[in-house]
C-alpha cells in the first residue's frame, strides 16, 4: 500500500518592498476594506447601521442557533475522542524526541492568564447573579430566580458558559494550527489547518478568504472584548472619582455614557498601541506578570473578606451537577417558536387573542407575572388557570430566547475569539503530545476559572441571599457589579484602595487583550510571521479603535454594547464553518500520518 506525503508546500506571497513589505497585500487589503466599509457605514448611517445589525443577528439566530450549540457541542466530543486514542493523544507536536519548550509549572502559569482576562473581571460577578435570576430551570418555571432553589442551576450554565466548552473552541484553532506548524514545519496561520482537505486551492484567493475570515473573526472578538472591559473601567473611575460626565444617569442605576466608553477607549487603545509597538518581549511579559500579581491579590481578598465557605460548597454541588448534565447541555438546542406553533398549543379560550398573548408568553426576560400584568382588554380578563395554560405554551419561544440571547452569544464570543488565543496556546505548546495540549488547555484552565467565578461570584450572592446587600449588587449593571460587591463587603481605606486595584487591573487587561490581538492578526496578514513591523500594529491598533469606537457610538444610549455584540455574532458565523473543517482536516492528518507511521514512512513518536 503506498501513501501520498503530506501536503506541506503553502505559499503565502508577501510583499518584497514599500508599506506593505513582508506583508500579504489581498489579505491586508480585504480585511482593512471590511472594517473601513463597517467603520464608515456606523459612522455616516449610525441608526441604519445599529438596526440593520440587530435585524441580521436575530434572523441569523433564527437560522443558525442550533448550529452553533451543536457544533460547539461537537468541538469537544472531537477533542476527547482524540485524547483518549492511544497513538493519536500520543503524537508529539514536534519532531519525535523533541522536548516541551517550556516547564509545566511556566505552561500553566501562562495558560492561566490566558483564563484570567477582561471577560473574568466583568462577569465575575456578572454571570452567576445573572444566571441565578434567570436560567433555562427559571424560564421553565421549574424554580424561582434569585432565591436558594435556583442556586445549582445558576452555577451549572456558569460552568457550562467559562467551562470545558470554551476551551474547547480555543484547543480546535490552537491544536490545529500547532500540528501543522510543528509536525510539518508549515506556516501558523488559519490556511495552513485546512491544508490536508483543499491542498494547493489554499495558495490562490481560497487561502486569503480562509485568513481574512480569521482576522475578521479576531477584530470583533477582541472588540467585544474590549467593549464590556472599557465599559468596566469607566465604572470603577466613577467608583474612584465620582465623575459624573462619565455616566448615563437616567436608568434605574448609573451606568457608563457613549461620552466615558469612547474617552476611556481612547486612554485603552493608546496605552495599547503602545504596548503593541514595544513588542511581546516588552510589552506583553511585564503587563501579564502585573495582571497575575494583582489577580491573586484580588482573589484573596475575596477569600478572606467574602463567603468563601459559601463559595466552597457551591463549587462541589455545582461542579458534580455540570458533569451530570453534561450531554444535555452540550446538545440542548433550541429552534423559534413560529406564531402558528405558539396558537396550535393554545387553550381553546385563549385561541382568539393568540397574537395579543404571544409577546409575552415567549419573552425571555420576563416572568409569569410580568405576562399577566402586561395583557390589555379582553386577555387581561382571562383566568388565572387559562394564563398558566398560555405561559406554559410559549416555553419553547422563552428558552430560544434565552439560549439565542445567552448561550450562542457566548459561544459566537469565543469562536470569534479562536484565532487570538489559540494562536497563544499553540505558540507556548510546542513539544507537547496532543493529549497534554487537549487535557493540559481544556482541564486545567476550566477549573481555574470556576474557582474564580465561584469565589467572586458566591460572594455576591451570598450578600444578597442573606439580605446584606438587599438588592443593590442585582440592580448594578453588569460591569459595576463588581464594585457594588466590594462595597458591601468592604469599606474605608481598603475599599478605596482595592477599587483604585481593580481599576488598574481591568486596564492592564485590556491592554495586554488589545495589543496581543493587534500582533495576532499583523501574524496572519504576515504569512504566520511572528515578527511583525510596528507601523501596522499602528494601524491596526487604529482600525480596532475605530471599530470599537463608531459601533458604541451607533447602538441605542441605554444599550451601547448591542452593535459591537451583534456585528460580532454576525461574523463568527463564517469562522464557525472554517472550524468545522478544521476539525475534518485534523482528523485527516491524523489518521494519515498513523497510516504513514505503520508503513515506516515516518519515525514512531515517543511514548509520553
Amino acid at each position: 500500500m503506498s501513501i501520498k506525503p503530506p501536503f506541506t508546500d503553502v505559499e503565502i506571497k508577501t510583499q518584497p518592498h514599500g508599506f506593505y513589505k513582508d506583508n500579504s497585500l489581498p489579505i491586508a487589503l480585504i480585511s482593512k476594506s471590511i472594517m473601513v466599509a463597517l467603520v464608515i457605514w456606523a459612522l455616516v448611517w449610525p441608526a441604519n447601521a445599529n438596526s440593520t445589525l440587530g435585524s441580521w443577528n436575530w434572523r441569523l439566530l433564527e437560522s443558525f442557533n442550533t448550529f452553533y450549540i451543536v457544533i460547539t457541542g461537537l468541538f469537544f466530543f472531537f477533542l476527547a475522542i482524540i485524547a483518549l486514542m492511544p497513538r493519536t493523544g500520543a503524537r508529539v507536536m514536534g519532531t519525535p524526541g523533541q522536548k516541551p519548550e517550556f516547564s509545566n509549572f511556566s505552561w500553566f502559569s501562562m495558560m492561566f492568564g490566558a483564563g484570567l482576562g477582561v471577560g473574568l473581571m466583568v462577569f465575575a460577578t456578572a454571570e452567576p447573579l445573572g444566571l441565578w435570576g434567570s436560567n433555562p430551570l427559571v424560564v421553565a418555571g421549574e424554580v424561582a430566580g434569585n432565591t436558594e432553589a435556583s442556586l445549582q442551576s445558576g452555577f451549572r450554565y456558569t460552568f457550562l458558559h467559562y467551562g470545558f466548552h470554551a476551551w474547547a473552541i480555543y484547543v480546535v484553532t490552537g491544536l490545529s494550527l500547532a500540528y501543522y506548524a510543528y509536525t510539518r514545519d508549515m506556516p501558523l496561520t488559519i490556511r495552513s489547518a485546512l491544508t490536508p482537505l483543499f491542498g494547493k486551492m489554499l495558495n490562490g484567493i481560497f487561502g486569503h478568504v480562509v485568513d481574512v475570515l480569521g482576522v475578521v473573526a479576531t477584530i470583533l472578538g477582541v472588540s467585544v472584548t474590549i467593549g464590556y472591559g472599557v465599559s468596566q473601567f469607566v465604572d470603577g473611575m466613577y467608583a474612584i472619582t465620582g465623575m459624573e460626565w462619565m455616566m448615563n444617569m437616567e436608568g434605574d442605576a448609573p451606568a457608563p455614557g457613549k461620552v466615558g466608553l469612547v474617552s476611556g477607549l481612547v486612554v485603552i487603545m493608546g496605552l495599547s498601541i503602545i504596548s503593541a509597538v514595544s513588542g511581546v518581549g516588552r510589552g506583553v511579559k511585564y503587563l501579564s506578570n502585573l495582571n497575575l500579581v494583582l489577580s491573586v491579590i484580588l482573589l484573596m481578598t475575596f477569600v478572606i473578606f467574602g463567603s468563601f465557605a459559601f463559595a466552597m460548597s457551591s463549587y462541589g454541588s455545582a461542579f458534580i451537577d455540570y458533569i451530570l448534565n453534561f450531554l444535555s447541555l452540550s446538545f440542548g438546542a433550541y429552534g423559534p417558536q413560529s406564531a402558528a406553533e405558539f396558537a396550535a398549543v393554545l387553550p381553546e379560550a385563549a385561541a382568539p387573542y393568540a397574537d395579543a398573548l404571544r409577546s409575552g408568553a415567549t419573552n425571555a426576560w420576563g416572568s409569569f407575572d410580568g405576562f399577566k400584568s402586561g395583557l390589555e382588554g379582553e386577555a387581561a380578563a382571562l383566568p388565572d388557570d387559562v394564563l398558566q395554560q398560555v405561559y406554559a405554551a410559549g416555553e419553547p419561544g422563552r428558552q430560544f430566547g434565552w439560549q439565542a440571547g445567552w448561550t450562542t452569544f457566548y459561544w459566537a464570543w469565543w469562536i470569534a475569539f479562536s484565532p487570538f488565543v489559540g494562536l497563544f496556546l499553540a505558540r507556548i505548546s510546542k513539544g507537547r503530545t496532543v493529549r497534554e495540549f487537549i487535557v493540559g488547555c481544556v482541564i486545567a484552565p476550566s477549573l481555574v476559572r470556576f474557582a474564580w467565578m465561584t469565589i467572586l461570584g458566591g460572594t455576591a450572592i451570598d450578600l444578597e441571599l442573606s439580605g446584606v446587600a438587599e438588592g443593590t449588587i442585582i440592580g448594578a449593571s453588569n460591569t459595576a457589579k463588581l464594585f457594588v460587591t466590594m462595597g458591601e463587603m468592604l469599606d474605608g481605606g481598603l475599599l478605596s484602595a482595592l477599587t483604585i486595584m481593580c481599576v488598574v487591573l481591568i486596564m492592564t487587561f485590556l491592554v495586554t487583550s488589545a495589543d496581543s490581538g493587534i500582533l495576532v492578526m499583523n501574524t496572519i496578514m504576515s504569512g504566520g510571521s511572528q515578527e511583525t513591523g510596528i507601523k501596522h500594529r499602528i494601524v491596526w491598533g487604529l482600525i480596532l479603535t475605530a471599530v470599537i469606537g463608531t459601533l458604541l457610538v451607533a447602538a441605542g444610549e441605554n444599550n451601547p454594547m448591542d452593535a459591537l455584540r451583534n456585528a460580532m455574532i454576525i461574523g463568527a458565523l463564517p469562522f464557525t464553518v472554517v472550524m468545522g473543517l478544521m476539525c475534518a482536516s485534523l482528523a485527516k492528518a491524523l489518521y494519515r500520518d498513523g497510516l504513514r507511521e505503520k508503513l515506516g514512512l515516518l519515525q514512531d513518536s515517543p511514548a509520553e
